[in-house]
């Protein structure tokens, strides 16, 4: 199975529950991770391109490949920080 995701890397819950609240209230996600994430991918506005089960974190690919397509979810922890995810598909 194949999926594709973004997301925003933060180093704090708190920090990450703050851009989650702005993304509930409708700011558009890739202009939040571009000015937020530290992740390299922040430059992409989150974009992690497509990967398989297995490529990605544990706590990450439960997300990915578990819950909810197109709905925004986190914080998630893992070693990395504090994750806000969206799933924009799976296949």
């Amino acid at each position: 199975m194949k999926a594709a995701a973004c997301h925003i890397l933060v180093k704090s819950k708190v920090q990450a529950e703050k851009i989650k609240s702005e993304l509930d209230r409708g700011a558009n996600f890739q202009q939040l991770a571009k000015k937020y994430s530290i992740c390299p991918s922040a430059k992409k506005g989150g974009d992690l391109g497509e990967f398989k089960r297995g490529d990605m974190v544990k706590a990450f690919d439960n997300v990915v490949f578990k819950k909810e397509v197109l709905k925004v979810h986190g914080p998630i922890k893992t070693q990395f920080g504090f994750h806000l995810i969206k799933t924009l598909y799976r296949n």
